[in-house]
């Protein structure tokens, strides 16, 4: 990246606020999903969800206590962008008991928007409201061993590479691969949670 393009991301980021993602906001949540579920392999899904199942998650996930958040663009930016950037959200990364202090996180930032800090903006705010939460892990579950932005961010966001699943998902005709990658939240596992 270029000086100028670092301070053009810079600016981008700056111009950006990352907030609690409300129902009025699942019209461009899903918008951003579907580009990248009909585009990328970063999401194992075939097809892009109908509007009332994206709403149905984000209402899930909320009533689970954990956060769904989007990046807005500020108006007086001049970016003319307007509205929803990016989102992001924590789920539980299983259901079972054992993993209740861990968590996996999604980050869709809008097509023509990446690499300008707005998903650096949505998972450091999802890593701190985490970590607040009490929880202990945060797993990501990349797409695509070749998806090397994806891996790249969320290396420079602190996690590391636990390990590959080779060819678990079929996608535009290819074996797709799953990559883990893991970092701690708060103590990690240097200290016993509060309660058991």
């Amino acid at each position: 990246m270029t000086g100028a393009q670092a301070a053009s991301a810079a600016a981008a980021a700056t111009a950006v606020t990352v907030r609690a993602a409300t129902e009025d906001d699942v019209v461009a949540i899903h918008a951003i999903y579907a580009h990248h579920v009909t585009h990328g392999s970063g999401s194992f899904e075939l097809a892009p969800p109908e509007l009332a199942e994206m709403a149905r998650r984000r209402a899930e996930i909320v009533g689970k206590g954990m956060p769904y958040l989007v990046a807005v663009d500020d108006p007086e930016s001049g970016s003319g962008a307007g509205g929803v950037l990016g989102f992001a959200y924590a789920a539980p990364y299983r259901p079972r008991a054992a993993y209740r202090y861990t968590v996996e996180d999604s980050v869709y930032v809008a097509d023509g928007w990446a690499r300008r800090g707005i998903g650096s903006r949505l998972i450091e705010d999802l890593i701190a409201r985490c970590a607040a939460l009490g929880r202990r892990q945060m797993v990501a579950v990349i797409g695509d061993s070749g998806n090397a932005a994806s891996i790249g961010f969320h290396a420079r966001h602190g996690f590391r590479l636990a390990g590959t699943l080779p060819s678990v998902g079929f996608k535009f005709g290819r074996w797709v691969d799953s990559v883990m990658m893991v970092r701690p939240l708060g103590a990690g596992d240097r200290t016993m949670p509060d309660r058991p």
